[in-house]
């Protein structure tokens, strides 16, 4: 596997040969484990489908790798198996669904991303939150074979939350791996752990986004005066760390002003997260992911004059690390190119002048030797 690799494509290193083997090895499992695709794909296709579905339960958070994959199921296993063979059947069954179909993505994805594809933006979970409002306005908590938990619209006071509760600061630091597990269902910190140790082997960048991002939705939720209960919970977290990790690196490139735009978008994401609760339980529908969706989409559609806030097309979207390194590749060449253009159009400039000036020119530089 290590004679083909891209070193393009792997961290930079020192040049000591242990400091670049070392480096070399930790690539094979971090970032998007390229070289782990590219052998994959000569393999058979129950391995192939091994792979695929590891990197769909990843996906969830932005992350393209297998490992990360496999450490997200151990954590939703760790949660509650049966959510986690769950998680594992709607991977496999729409993997399968886009094979059979001869699309990169399921039926909704697919036209979905018909759509936003015309102006280069990404669907998120708009597919499932469509889905899943879908199933549970046309079924009901009253319905007989698939009953429903039955969402009472949105009262300020939960009956687990007393108004005389005094803040517990350790459940309070607790919520924040909670928010991150919330994104699968998972209300456990030990599955909110793993699934971060799992974001961290992939990417730091990311890890650190979705810890800020559930920040910032608990701070939110204590401004706005939400029940402990739901913060405590990670109700307030989920939704404001997937913002704040499509945000801060991996639709923009990385930079101090870019994640500042994440924290923003964390926030306003969390602020959404409020009034949408609030406006889908009318409908006694759930708030699912939507205020994810709508608060990043319009952080992506945000216009700026700064060239450090720079948005990258879907065709070349990755983890941050490599996306920050590309920019770097680019501009370097960009210097290069420039410098090369400059003395170039000198040269066609000594070459236009007359002969008589350009030996005036040499004497006179002669001349200034020589003195």
């Amino acid at each position: 596997m290590t004679a083909g690799m891209d070193d393009s494509n792997q961290p930079s290193c020192e040049e000591a040969p242990g400091n670049f083997s070392l480096c070399r090895t930790v690539g094979l499992f971090t970032g998007d484990m390229r070289l782990c695709r590219k052998w994959v794909s000569r393999q058979n296709v129950m391995i192939q489908l091994l792979d695929w579905i590891l990197r769909g339960m990843a996906q969830v958070m932005f992350v393209n790798n297998p490992l990360s994959g496999l450490l997200i199921t151990a954590g939703l296993f760790l949660q509650n198996p049966w959510w986690a063979l769950n998680s594992l059947l709607g991977t496999l069954v729409s993997t399968v669904s886009a094979i059979f179909l001869g699309q990169s993505s399921p039926v909704v994805s697919s036209a979905l991303s018909t759509v936003a594809s015309k102006w280069d933006l990404p669907i998120f979970t708009l597919p499932f939150n469509i889905l899943v409002c879908l199933h549970v306005a046309a079924t009901g908590a009253n319905h007989p074979y698939f009953p429903q938990v039955d969402i009472q619209p949105h009262n300020h006071q939960h009956p687990r939350n007393d108004s005389t509760e005094s803040l517990n600061i350790f459940q309070l630091f607790l919520s924040v791996p909670v928010g991150v597990g919330q994104v699968y269902g998972c209300d456990s910190p030990w599955t909110g752990g793993v699934i971060l140790l799992g974001l961290l082997l992939s990417s730091p960048t990311i890890c650190l986004h979705a810890m800020v991002g559930s920040a910032a939705g608990v701070l939110t939720g204590l401004a706005l005066a939400a029940p402990l209960w739901d913060i405590y919970s990670g109700l307030w977290g989920y939704n404001s760390a997937l913002s704040c990790i499509a945000v801060g690196g991996v639709f923009y490139v990385i930079t101090w002003q870019t994640h500042l735009l994440a924290v923003i978008c964390a926030l306003f994401s969390a602020y959404m997260t409020s009034a949408t609760s609030r406006l889908m339980s009318v409908l006694a529908l759930p708030a699912c992911t939507w205020p994810f969706c709508l608060s990043t989409l319009i952080f992506l559609l945000v216009s700026s004059e700064i060239p450090a806030i720079c948005r990258l097309p879907l065709s070349v979207v990755s983890y941050p690390e490599e996306s920050l390194r590309n920019r770097r590749r680019l501009k370097a060449s960009e210097g290069v190119r420039r410098s090369q253009q400059g003395s170039g159009q000198e040269e066609e400039e000594e070459k236009a002048l007359p002969k008589e000036n350009r030996g005036t020119d040499n004497q006179s530089v002669e001349e200034r030797g020589s003195v």
